[in-house]
């Protein structure tokens, strides 16, 4: 990729820019740029895949780059595309084995709920939640989390697994309204279509299902300013008020994400037959290439950086913090970010040498260098968040080393989708990466 200038050209709407030493073409105008590390920039609405409705990820066209050089992209890249489909399917079979886990511990605490039973079946939250985090990464380019088939539009259960930011006095009772809630309205039978169907239809933070809603019915609010929420295990002592309601409730999402997290590995299992994960193995290794990259890009420069930190940082509000009724904000950076790497690096099920990274080593071994200089930057920015987040960041003046904690994540997981802007161009795919939108 060193020596002479290639002018890299996107097939369709949009064109992108190339490796380091190249020019390249941003639109159909044919406005000559200069190369990374800007990020790239595809008007993409809408904000956390369900979380206020279910983002597809503004896919093009085509992931393929065009060449000057009629024999740029003639590599072999079926051990990567092979050893991804290996990966995910891995990644969603411990994020489904973890959520049997939960719940397994919520009936456990159902059955008999003490403080003993409520404080594992928050344990276990938080310990279903790592495997999860990183199978984030796989989203933002119509993969069967966003939507049920590569041909339709019919939106995936991405919004029923992980919708937030979530109005906590929509399902149950609040500070200065304890009867509020679909848990208190008993003219609402406690019913998985009843659920889902009052899941964010007439405001997006009406949330009814997935993570988020577990977490604050094991937790309750975080009205705390130095720990997480402190629901009571009475909350679910049954035959008293509208506890039976409660206890139906938290029994009906808890199973509904486990068959959500179950149906997403039937749909990667490299011996299914019709499934996504023999069409992602017959898609052209570049188009299959340029879904990882979106994954890996987007979640970086646009959900975590935006959606998830900078939005906080710039409104300070608790609602914008995303796990807030748990305090474990500062696990979802970390593993998210984890994810990542394993896409990039190779995870457990990856072959040796099936790994992004030893593709573009092989093609651009500075470029290699630089993305693995990124990922090492943000993941020690994760790991250096202080906790609680909400008091150490949010509520910290600007100045604070929480706050600059923070900005420094902001600006490493900027630089890091650009350098996998670079590495993607490096294997000749396009990489786009959703605006950013400024808080309201």
């Amino acid at each position: 990729m060193q020596g002479k200038t290639k002018l890299w050209v996107g097939i369709g709407a949009f064109l992108v820019a190339s490796t380091a030493g190249e020019r390249v073409l941003t639109d159909p105008a044919s406005v000559l740029l200069s190369p990374l590390p800007a990020v790239l920039a595809a008007g993409a609405a809408g904000g956390e895949g369900g979380e206020g409705g279910g983002e597809g990820g503004g896919r093009p066209a085509t992931y393929k780059l065009g060449s000057t050089d009629a024999s740029a992209f003639n590599f072999d890249a079926s051990a990567q595309v092979s050893g991804y489909i290996a990966h995910v399917f891995n990644s969603y079979t411990n994020a489904h084995q973890a959520a049997q886990r939960l719940q397994a511990a919520i009936d456990r605490f159902l059955k008999s709920p003490t403080a003993m039973t409520l404080a594992d079946a928050r344990n276990a939250w938080v310990s279903a939640r790592v495997p999860y985090l990183k199978t984030e990464t796989f989203r933002f380019y119509d993969g069967p989390i966003d939507l049920k088939s590569p041909q339709g539009d019919e939106e995936g259960p991405e919004g029923h697994i992980n919708a937030w930011p979530l109005n906590e006095a929509f399902i149950d009772g609040v500070k200065g309204n304890p009867k509020a809630g679909l848990v208190n309205d008993r003219k609402v039978p406690v019913t998985r279509a009843a659920i889902l169907e009052r899941d964010q239809v007439s405001d997006e933070a009406d949330v009814t299902t997935g993570w988020h809603a577990i977490e604050f019915l094991l937790w309750g609010q975080d009205l705390s300013a130095t720990g997480p929420g402190d629901r009571k295990a009475s909350d679910y002592a049954p035959g008293k008020g509208n506890n039976d309601r409660r206890r139906a409730y938290l029994k009906i999402v808890t199973d509904m994400l486990v068959d959500d997290l179950g149906g997403l590995a039937k749909a990667w299992d490299p011996a299914g037959k019709d499934n996504y994960a023999s069409f992602f193995k017959a898609l052209d290794a570049r188009e299959a290439l340029g879904r990882m990259f979106a994954g890996m890009a987007s979640l970086s420069g646009y959900e975590l950086m935006s959606e998830r930190l900078a939005v906080a940082l710039d409104s300070g509000d608790q609602e914008d913090e995303h796990s807030c009724f748990s305090d474990t904000t500062w696990q979802d950076f970390l593993f998210d970010i984890r994810g990542i790497r394993e896409v990039y690096s190779g995870g457990a099920a990856t072959p040796a040498g099936a790994s992004l990274q030893a593709l573009v080593a092989q093609r651009a071994p500075e470029i290699n260098n630089q993305v693995l200089a990124a990922l090492a930057a943000v993941e020690a920015d994760a790991e250096a968040l202080p906790r609680p987040f909400d008091r150490e960041v949010l509520a910290s003046p600007k100045g604070s080393a929480g706050r600059n904690a923070a900005e420094k994540l902001v600006k490493d997981l900027t630089t890091l989708a650009a350098k996998l802007q670079d590495a993607g161009a490096a294997v000749g795919v396009l990489v786009i990466v959703p605006t950013a939108t400024k808080a309201e």
